[in-house]
């Protein structure tokens, strides 16, 4: 016989698998007496060796024994029960896989938006009962067939918001065969795809691996889930496939007499059976490609602190990215260790199903698990890159972490970066607090990696992207264009504006329409402002902009709302000795000769008026041909005794 035997990587215990064992250990040396509620895995051996340890068996919350503890399974509960157990005030420990847990959340946010949720997967699976009971009424659809009756049932269902989620064990196709049909059918459907990466990873190496091999072997609970699913996978490609729960069932007359043997195995199945199904095959085979026994201490191999690993993430929290690395113990990533950008999201940076390299912080034999670092890891491939910069001069991006009397400090690829205040690129009067947070991008310009000292320049990288925008914008630049600027500063007669990398002037009498004594009236340092090319000198490098709305001719505005014989509010605006300018509309003001100001003689305009007041004209002359108004207020203030007297004279006469 010349065979060779080939084990699957991903055979065996999942993390959730994992983590509900090694919780179910743990509550075994709790202080309170532990019963599990229903099987916390599907797995009969591993079930009966927490019973011969004394973890009892129950069936619902109420079996739960008064002032006990109670062990949630991976598959998870439904919200009723959990505050069932929670009113009992039993303890809780709460093994359901965080993937689960994901669905949950998933389905009960839908349900408060008003949505229809659709499972796809076995309907009286464990799982799949427990996500129902966190939504009101969801559909169970085991597949595409289960899918389109459900819709044919009740054509009204394809116009429903309906929110699509799925078994995490479920076979890929399956689920891709009905977000197919719903996508083409229903008009308001959204879909997560919640089936496990590491599942996925699972079966698609099972379907690999069996497609070259003469026979198959998957190990595993013949009531689980995800192991008949490896077995249907397997049998697409091989025709000699066997699902075994234990070595006792294997059928060795169906080794071939050559090639290549397979096996894998279910999630819940634990290492000693997968090790004693490969025992009793190897004896009949002669030559093994690789020893179980190295496998085995693959599966099971010890890290140390200061090691680099490489993981697939399982499951993303708002607070930790949990990382299956083949081993004994799961590994998860604190936020706060996931990158140097204090306001990165987790799923910006990994997704589920994603390989990620990490450095080990902490392995931890009593909580049954390894800390990891994504940050420190960066931050040894970050020197390199540092350096590197350093020579290139290449431009890096990095977060200002703090500030102090010297400068601020950036933290680039998990670096410390110093950049004295000189070079901050903020005004003297800016406090440096300003950075602090925000990102920035710098050049290198000092590295002592042996005292751990890097210094680095913000003001020599916004002077060279400044040059490079100036000279576009010296290019490019013509009459009339608009652009978006930056009010820089203000002065008497005028407003300097950043147009990107040059600063043009708006004078004082092309900020408005409006008499103004100073630019402050109209705009404020900061502002972002819409400015016209009124002209640019490119030999003496100046420009001159505008930012009136020459679109509408104030004049124009002016004569089209009013005309001899109206009343107007105005503005006071300048005082003369012959009397006082005031404005009618934005850009045309009108002359209220001093003998108008008042019913009575004054000596001068400012008797009565002062710059600033509103008061209320009659427009007595419009000269078009001069663009001039003349206004008056005395006759608005005559106009009453006018009409009293003739009112009096219509008196005497009657």
């Amino acid at each position: 016989m010349s065979c060779e035997l080939v084990l699957a990587r991903s055979a065996g215990f999942c993390y959730g698998v994992r983590r509900a064992v090694d919780m179910a250990h743990e509550a075994l040396q709790g202080e309170k007496p532990c019963v599990m509620l229903g099987s916390i895995i599907h797995n009969r051996d591993v079930m009966d060796f927490f019973r011969n340890q004394g973890m009892g068996l129950v069936r619902s919350p109420e079996e739960v024994p008064d002032g006990g503890a109670v062990l949630i399974r991976s598959h998870g509960e439904s919200r009723a029960v959990h505050e069932r157990l929670q009113a009992r005030g039993v303890e809780i420990w709460n093994a359901t896989c965080p993937n689960v847990t994901r669905i949950h959340e998933i389905v009960s946010q839908a349900g408060e938006r008003g949505r229809q949720v659709v499972v796809i997967g076995t309907p009286d699976h464990p799982e799949v009962v427990a996500i129902a009971g966190w939504c009101r009424e969801p559909a169970l659809l085991d597949g595409l067939p289960a899918l389109e009756k459900w819709l044919s049932e009740a054509p009204e269902r394809r116009d429903i918001p309906l929110t699509f989620v799925s078994q995490t064990t479920l076979i890929k196709k399956i689920w891709d065969d009905c977000v197919k049909k719903a996508k083409k059918e229903c008009t308001n459907a959204e879909f997560f795809d919640t089936i496990c990466g590491a599942t996925s990873k699972r079966q698609e190496e099972a379907h690999e691996l069996a497609a070259r091999c003469g026979m198959m072997v998957v190990i595993g609970d013949r009531q689980s889930s995800n192991t008949k699913r490896l077995a249907e996978l397997c049998r697409q490609v091989c025709a000699n496939v066997q699902l075994i729960e234990r070595a006792e069932d294997l059928d060795l007359s169906r080794l071939p007499k050559a090639g290549t043997v397979g096996i894998t195995a279910g999630a819940s199945t634990p290492a000693w059976i997968i090790k004693e199904v490969f025992d009793k095959m190897s004896e009949k085979i002669m030559e093994i490609e690789k020893s179980f026994a190295e496998l085995l201490e693959e599966s099971i191999k010890t890290l140390n602190t200061g090691d680099k690993v490489t993981g697939t993430v399982v499951a993303i929290t708002p607070t930790e990215i949990q990382v299956e690395l083949g081993i004994k113990y799961p590994g998860y990533i604190p936020l706060s260790e996931l990158s140097d950008d204090p306001n990165v999201k987790p799923e910006d940076v990994v997704k589920v199903g994603e390989e990620i390299e990490s450095y080990v912080m902490l392995v931890s034999d009593r909580d049954c698990l390894v800390k990891l670092s994504k940050k420190r890891l960066d931050m040894v491939k970050g020197w390199e890159e540092i350096e590197s910069a350093r020579e290139s001069e290449t431009p890096l991006e990095g977060f200002v972490t703090e500030d102090n009397k010297g400068g601020v400090v950036v933290s680039v690829k998990g670096i410390r970066v110093f950049v004295p205040a000189s070079q901050t690129g903020l005004p003297r009067e800016t406090p440096m607090t300003e950075l602090v947070k925000h990102k920035v991008r710098l050049v290198v310009t000092e590295v002592n990696r042996a005292r751990h000292r890097v210094v680095g320049s913000i003001s020599r990288v916004q002077r060279a992207e400044r040059a490079a925008a100036a000279e576009k914008v010296w290019a490019e630049i013509e009459d009339n264009k608009r652009y978006t600027g930056t009010v820089k500063s203000l002065t008497s007669y005028g407003a300097f504006v950043d147009i990107g990398g040059v600063d043009g002037m708006v004078h004082i009498s092309e900020l408005s329409w409006s008499r103004i004594k100073h630019p402050s009236e109209v705009v404020k340092v900061g502002d972002t402002v819409e400015v016209y090319v009124i002209s640019a000198d490119k030999e003496k490098k100046k420009i001159s902009l505008g930012m009136k709305d020459h679109s509408q001719d104030p004049w124009t505005v002016f004569t089209s709302t009013y005309q001899i014989g109206d009343t107007a509010n105005v503005r006071v605006v300048k005082l003369m000795t012959f009397g006082a300018f005031a404005e009618v509309v934005p850009g045309v003001d009108g002359l209220i000769h001093i003998s108008q100001i008042a019913d009575h003689r004054i000596e001068k305009p400012g008797d009565v008026l002062a710059e600033g007041d509103k008061v209320d004209v009659k427009i007595t002359d419009i000269d078009m041909e001069n663009k001039k108004v003349s206004l008056s207020i005395r006759a608005l203030l005559e106009a009453p005794a006018e009409e009293g007297e003739e009112e009096s004279a219509d008196e005497t006469e009657g």
